[in-house]
Parts: C-alpha cells; structure tokens; sequence
C-alpha cells in the first residue's frame, strides 16, 4: 500500500511555460521535450500526478537541454491522482506492473523513430515500471527516484546500469532500505549510483516548494546515458 507521503503537497496543474508539446508515442499521449534528431531518449514514467505535473515537465525539459529527447507518456489515460483522492482505490485501475507493458511500445516507437540508447527514470510510483524494464532489458540504463513499491528482489534482478535517488525522510524506501539495494547491486557487480539526499522527503524531485531551501539545493540531478 502506498503511504500518505505519496499523496503530500500535490502539484498545480501546468499554467504553460514548457519547452516540449503534448504528442502521441504509441498508444499514449506524451510530453515530449528536446530534440527529434538525438539518438539519444529518455523515458520518464511519472509519479501519481501524472504527466502534467509542471515540476515534472520543468525536469523532461532540463534533461532535454542537455541534448536527449525526452518522453513522459500518461500512464494514466487522463486520470491521475488528484488531490483529496483515495489512493487505495485509485491503484486498483492504476497498479504499476500493468503499465510495463504500456511502456514497451513506447520504446519501440522509440527505437523504430531512430533512437539507439534509451534510458529511463521512474519517480515513486514510476519506479515500479522502470525497475521491470531494467529487469528485463528493455533499456540500457535506469534512475529510480524516491521509489515505491520496489522489493529488494526487484533489485536483485537488475542488470543494467542503474541509479536510484533516495530522500532521507521517506517512509516508502527508507535510507535503510535503500543501503541494502545498494548493497545487493554491488554484490551482483551492477554498476550504480546510489545517493540519499539529507534534509528532504519523498516526492521531493517532482513535488517540492521553491521555498524550500534543502530541495532547491538538490535540483541539479542527474544525467542519465
């Protein structure tokens, strides 16, 4: 079960201001940002906010700036979590492992589209999916950020290159927890980064307040292929 930290400070929806644009990759419609002709992709599989979180298309946007094409499908067909939901019923028509296999067209979209390298990031709930498809490599490398659902024997099956980005106050991967998916990735000789970010909470990478001193400080994350 998803803990309330999943539901706390829920973000607006978008005012505009992005980069990218809203088209169809398969059977999805996705915020795209950056540039059609990179090789290179990124897949972000988002938290229970959904694609439209303006934090999250700020990051697709970022990540496409450094020269990758950037692809945040809607997993949840027009029907994220919204604020003051109940997220148990929620995911019984939003279960993460479903969506893996919504992914799997998009990357091979992707790759009919010319893309050589794909990676992908999965943000909480996100992480689920993306974690399946490292699994199953279905992508050359994967982030996990703040991850929910995500079992150590997940962990265990990975083998492609693989970040996972932990917050210090999180009750879904505690700092503990996260130790011991470093620990198992090593012992499996996959390579890594693991980081555990002081002073903030789950969902602080997509759902933060400017104001927030300790977050804002983080912001700059990662690069992923």
């Amino acid at each position: 079960m998803s803990g309330p930290q999943c539901c706390e400070n829920p973000p607006a929806a978008s005012s505009g201001g992005e980069s990218g644009e809203v088209l169809q990759i398969a059977s999805l419609n996705s915020y795209v940002s950056g540039n059609p002709d990179s090789k290179t992709a990124v897949l972000l599989v988002t938290d229970v906010f959904g694609y439209g979180a303006p934090k999250l298309r700020q990051l697709a946007d970022k990540i496409a700036s450094a020269g990758y094409y950037v692809v945040a499908p809607d997993f949840f067909h027009g029907d994220p979590l919204t604020p003051g939901a109940n997220i148990a019923e929620w995911l019984q028509n939003h279960a993460p492992e479903p969506a893996v296999e919504l992914a799997k067209p998009v990357i091979k979209a992707l790759k009919d589209k010319g893309e050589t390298k794909i990676g992908a990031a999965g943000f909480c709930w996100g992480a689920k999916v993306v974690v399946e498809l490292a699994k199953e490599a279905e992508i050359e490398v994967a982030a996990l950020l703040h991850p929910s659902f995500v079992t150590l024997d997940d962990i265990k099956g990975v083998k492609i290159p693989i970040g996972i980005l932990g917050a210090e106050i999180d009750q879904r991967s505690p700092p503990e927890l996260v130790k011991e998916f470093e620990a198992a990735l090593v012992t499996n000789k996959v390579n890594n980064f693991v980081k555990i970010y002081l002073g903030v909470a789950h969902g602080w990478t997509v759902r933060y307040k400017y104001d927030n001193e300790a977050v804002v400080a983080h912001q700059d994350l990662f690069v992923l292929v």
